[in-house]
């Protein structure tokens, strides 16, 4: 499965500068890296995680759709 990603420049006093988030919207997953690549290796980190999980448990993997 591909999921997308979208990035998002963190401007907050908790993280440090030059921080981004990523979104994976499709999953409703949120997550945060130092620069966009590590926003993406968190992301892809997260995704892995949740899709781990939901197979042990034995859930269905479902899809959410936004408009």
């Amino acid at each position: 499965m591909t999921y997308g990603i979208l990035f998002e420049k963190a401007e907050t006093a908790e993280l440090s500068p030059g921080s981004y988030y990523a979104h994976v919207p499709a999953l409703a997953l949120t997550t945060h890296g130092e620069g966009i690549e590590g926003a993406r290796a968190a992301a892809e980190d997260l995704i892995k995680l949740w899709l781990s999980e939901k197979r042990a448990a034995g859930e269905a993997i479902g899809i959410r759709v936004f408009f």
